[in-house]
């Protein structure tokens, strides 16, 4: 693969496939962070799921408990694998960058490792538009590798990837700039069950949209 796959985040997860729920199933974090929004969301809560990947455990855990979930994903290889798998949730092949986000339109935004492939200004943006597209006193939670790192040349299970991050403090004042108010916070560090995967620090951001 060549320079092109850097720059294309559905070409390095169409690749990878059922390979990334294999080799991220096991994390405490992120199901620890779901737990957190199925105490606090109201009985059939709209939840965008952006980067929704092969649907497990995100968009399964909540659409299961009856949410109406929207999973977006720019790969149409987990698109496909999503759609069979949680068939209770709706998925959508788009890119969340140019896709029409209206305000005050989502009771949840869930952005778990999403954002590592935009460069900085597109992750600005965007998460400025998801707290927008929030409801009033909606919760928004952001994972990420808390990384100072910008257009990082590197490779992913195996795949070459192009990398941006934020160190955490940045990742939080990210966040705040976009009207968001940090409820909880935790950082862990994490080994993917892959032969070719590296143990990554990961920052989990539990937010809710300013306002009643």
């Amino acid at each position: 693969m060549g320079d092109e796959a850097h720059e294309s985040p559905a070409a390095v997860f169409d690749a990878l496939g059922s390979e990334y729920e294999k080799a991220f199933a096991s994390s405490a974090a992120h199901r620890a962070s779901l737990a957190w929004l199925l105490e606090r969301l109201s009985p059939g809560s709209t939840v965008l799921d952006v980067g929704s990947g092969t649907g497990r455990p995100t968009a399964a855990t909540l659409a299961g408990a009856g949410h109406q979930v929207l999973g977006v994903d720019v790969s149409p290889v987990m698109v496909e694998i999503a759609s069979r798998q949680v068939p209770e949730a709706e998925f959508r092949c788009d890119d969340i960058r140019r896709m029409p986000l209206p305000e005050g339109s989502y009771d949840t935004v869930c952005v778990y490792f999403s954002l590592l492939q935009m460069n900085r200004a597109e992750q600005r943006e965007l998460v400025r538009r998801l707290a927008a597209a929030l409801k009033p006193g909606g919760l928004l939670v952001l994972a990420t590798v808390p990384l100072d790192v910008e257009e990082f040349d590197g490779a992913f299970m195996g795949q070459p990837v192009r990398v941006t991050s934020f160190a955490a403090q940045d990742v939080l004042a990210l966040v705040r700039e976009a009207g968001l108010t940090v409820e909880r916070e935790e950082s862990t560090m994490f080994s993917p069950n892959h032969p070719e995967a590296v143990p990554e620090p990961q920052l989990f951001l539990h937010c809710r949209r300013d306002g009643a």
